[in-house]
């Protein structure tokens, strides 16, 4: 098959990698791959951390797809920033453990790992008035390393010519198709200085939210604000807001230089789950991955290969069909 993908971040370029290696002629076309909301993601891999009340179906999908990362990170060849040492899920005060324990028993209640642990002792850099549980599950990768690679393996073009069957993957640009997507703005920074983590922090402090990614080369990843917006300027509240979170997690932090600050744009849908399937005979879907395009990349690409070469849908995405909006 001639297959054309639009859109360049992690989804379409892992979709267009996928069929590649099936065999496929494929052409992705977008007129800056690898610089949307994937350039600017963290790359948790978190299907424990993201299992939230009522979102049963779109939990277990999480689950399978935290499940096939290894097997992708081999097949592109690993040193992907790929880690496994497992998430730190910790608060400071009275409210924020309020609010955290609602969630640990929530995920236990799934049948997740909750460790409860002294956080301090797993990273000495924390406050010492962290209180939380270890993830083990939950995992991270470098989603700009990852895009790297898949740009080095499949062709990007400027238009599509003559194809035999499209996937729209093009994040919140999905929109102009009529798809019931918005953009969700978050702000990420990048610190770098002296290593002080191994676990990646998904942190409380004070009510205020705030994960914390720590990379191989001491670069530490902090966000990440949420607001309805497709403005793409950070705001002096919100780098205010995440260097307060973190640094009252983890002090040291203070002393790192803010190296980069980042915007980028989650392509939500009205329901918060993905809009992955056929539109018609030979447009094929797949966005509105919202805070979980990262994660989910590899299922979505081995799940539209499949469609494109006349096989069903997998089980597991049969909740998620453009079919469901009107």
């Amino acid at each position: 098959m001639r297959v054309g993908v639009i859109g360049g971040g992690i989804i379409g370029l892992s979709i267009g990698w996928e069929c590649s290696r099936r065999g496929h002629e494929v052409v992705v076309v977008d007129p800056a791959p690898g610089r949307g909301a994937s350039h600017v993601a963290a790359g948790m891999l978190a299907p424990v951390g993201e299992s939230y009340f009522g979102e049963h179906e779109l939990t277990r999908l999480l689950v399978e797809a935290a499940a096939a990362w290894p097997g992708f990170v081999t097949a592109l060849g690993g040193d992907l920033g790929y880690r496994s040492e497992g998430t730190l899920q910790i608060g400071l005060t009275v409210d924020d453990l309020a609010d955290l324990k609602r969630l640990w028993e929530h995920q236990k209640t799934l049948g997740f790992a909750v460790e409860p642990v002294a956080p301090s002792d797993v990273e000495p850099s924390l406050h010492p008035r962290a209180r939380g549980v270890l993830v083990p599950a939950d995992h991270q990768v470098d989603p700009r390393r990852v895009v790297n690679r898949l740009l080095s393996e499949v062709t990007v073009a400027e238009s599509l010519d003559d194809v035999d069957i499209t996937v729209l993957a093009a994040g919140i640009g999905s929109a102009a198709w009529g798809l019931p997507i918005r953009p969700v703005k978050g702000v990420v920074l990048r610190l770098r200085g002296p290593h002080l983590l191994d676990h990646v922090i998904r942190g409380i402090a004070d009510r205020r939210p705030v994960y914390l990614v720590p990379r191989d080369d001491g670069e530490v990843l902090m966000g990440a604000s949420m607001r309805e917006s497709a403005d793409t300027a950070a705001s002096a509240g919100e780098v205010r807001d995440l260097l307060r979170s973190a640094t009252d997690l983890v002090p040291d932090l203070a002393e790192h230089t803010l190296a980069e600050v980042s915007v980028g744009h989650r392509p939500a849908t009205p329901d918060g789950a993905p809009i992955v399937g056929q539109l018609r005979p030979d447009l094929l879907v797949a966005t509105g991955h919202y805070r979980h395009g990262v994660l989910a990349a590899p299922l979505t690409a081995t799940a539209i290969a499949d469609l494109v070469e006349g096989k069903p849908l997998p089980a597991i995405w049969q909740p998620f069909q453009p079919g469901r909006f009107a």
